[in-house]
């Protein structure tokens, strides 16, 4: 069932983004060769922690299948690594790494969503330069289809349309969503497909648009500790996020730094 938002508790879902933006401002400004990936989590922590907030990973899922709960506030995902990946004191950012950070945060009961992908220290060879920016432009090419009367499948094709543009591969098995009092509502977002499908955009929908590309195939695969997914090949890959409201002027990206 799709979820609107009340004037309300879309109030509430921008204090939720303006804090998870400082969050994800103060943790990338942390990266750098040497630092771990615990000491991001960490970082991420306690900026939502001093606003009042909490985090909307920790101890997320679990149940069925073995998964644990997800034990870290943020997730981490190095290299070939597209998402949920879970910080460790062990995982040692190394001059060349691509790291994609995921921040979920939850303000008075509101989840907000983004992701960003940045280099650790070197400047990056030409692909992965071109990975980067490219899966960042569809981001961008997304919301700016985010409109009253559009349909969702909008979303999947703009940002199709510019992995395709672009050469790069589209991750299919994961998506975008809506989100709201739980960090995962409906409609589910793919990001590939056709335009003018599925149902129409509306004022008070609230979704998180999240393309996942990669330098090679779509196939992806899950680690033993059944959170971290990884491309098949081994291709890098990389992830952006926000969580964007449907107003009745347009898209309003909640989580924008």
């Amino acid at each position: 069932m799709i979820i609107r938002k009340s004037a309300g508790e879309l109030d509430l879902m921008r204090r939720s983004g303006v804090i998870l933006a400082e969050t994800i401002t103060r943790v990338v400004e942390a990266v750098a060769p040497g630092i771990s990936t615990r000491d991001l989590d960490r970082i991420a922590a306690k900026v939502i922690a001093d606003a009042g907030a909490e985090p909307s990973f920790l101890g997320y899922g679990g149940g069925g299948g073995g998964q644990i709960p997800f034990p870290a506030t943020i997730c981490a995902s190095i290299n070939d690594e597209i998402v949920h990946g879970i910080p460790s004191g062990e995982r040692v950012l190394r001059d060349g790494d691509l790291v994609s950070l995921d921040f979920g945060a939850i303000w008075q009961g509101f989840h907000s969503d983004s992701a960003v992908t940045v280099f650790v220290g070197a400047p990056p060879d030409d692909d992965a330069k071109r990975l980067v920016e490219v899966t960042e432009a569809a981001l961008d090419a997304a919301i700016a289809v985010v409109r009253p009367g559009g349909r969702l499948s909008d979303i999947g094709h703009a940002i199709e349309q510019t992995a395709v543009t672009h050469g790069l591969g589209i991750v299919r098995e994961y998506g975008g969503h809506g989100i709201g009092r739980a960090m995962h509502e409906d409609p589910f977002i793919q990001n590939w497909g056709a335009p003018g499908r599925g149902p129409e955009l509306k004022p008070g929908l609230v979704i998180a648009i999240e393309p996942m590309l990669t330098l090679g195939g779509d196939a992806t695969r899950v680690m033993p500790d059944g959170w971290t997914v990884r491309t098949a090949d081994g291709s890098l890959a990389a992830h952006f996020e926000h969580t964007v409201a449907i107003t009745k002027a347009g898209a309003e990206v909640l989580t924008a730094r």
